[in-house]
């Protein structure tokens, strides 16, 4: 295939590079904003399609926060690519902040008092449910029973309080985003346009090459 890797990375290489991308986080945030800025689309629908990504990034539909961010950017009428690449607020520095917010709101908003000693951590929470997952897969062609207690505790003390808790801080911090690149944007495609529009006058006013190789004169 053509843009298929040569060298297969290894399982670990992925897993560190995830932590600690090749080049570091500010070389990968430097070409996510060199990206962002020459999107070939009005500023508006670049910055709705930033506000779309950062706002997905604060919930907690990990492995659909692409998905999700297309279909933000789309009901919002913005730029898909830029609502991807926006995603990238989201990484494995920035997520437990993210989620220790999230939940924490969640949990005010929900009346639930969040305090942790009242709940199942959150490695266990995971490995609850994947275990109640994969139970039921081996329900289906066994008569073991369902399970569904890990699940249900899960969905309440986690993914709930996030999915709400995120709403409040997504919102904000998209619509920050948001005005913090329109002016960026909109001065970066003036510039970018003023410079097409002095190379192309320069050209404009070279003299034609005539068929003698001289200047093509009147």
């Amino acid at each position: 295939m053509v843009f298929k890797r040569r060298d297969r990375r290894p399982i670990w290489r992925m897993i560190q590079e995830a932590f600690w991308p090749r080049g570091g986080w500010t070389r990968a945030f430097t070409y996510v904003r060199h990206r962002l800025r020459r999107l070939p689309d009005p500023p508006h629908r670049v910055a709705r399609g930033i506000f779309a990504g950062v706002f997905v990034s604060f919930t907690p539909l990990f492995g659909f926060h692409f998905l999700a961010a297309a279909a933000v950017a789309w009901v919002l009428r913005a730029n898909i690519l830029a609502a991807l690449l926006a995603t990238f607020i989201g990484n494995p520095l920035t997520f437990p902040f993210i989620a220790a917010l999230s939940l924490g709101i969640g949990h005010s908003l929900l009346g639930h008092g969040w305090r942790p000693e009242d709940h199942k951590g959150v490695l266990e929470n995971f490995a609850g449910a994947a275990s109640d997952i994969w139970n039921n897969i081996i329900a289906i062609f066994t008569p073991a029973p369902t399970q569904w207690g890990n699940l249900q505790d899960f969905f309440f003390d986690l993914f709930l309080p996030y999915l709400v808790g995120g709403i409040v801080p997504g919102i904000t911090a998209g619509v920050v985003c948001y005005y913090l690149s329109l002016p960026v944007l909109i001065a970066y495609q003036n510039r970018r346009e003023g410079r097409a529009k002095a190379r192309l006058k320069k050209l404009r006013r070279k003299p034609a090459i005539g068929a003698d190789g001289g200047p093509d004169l009147p």
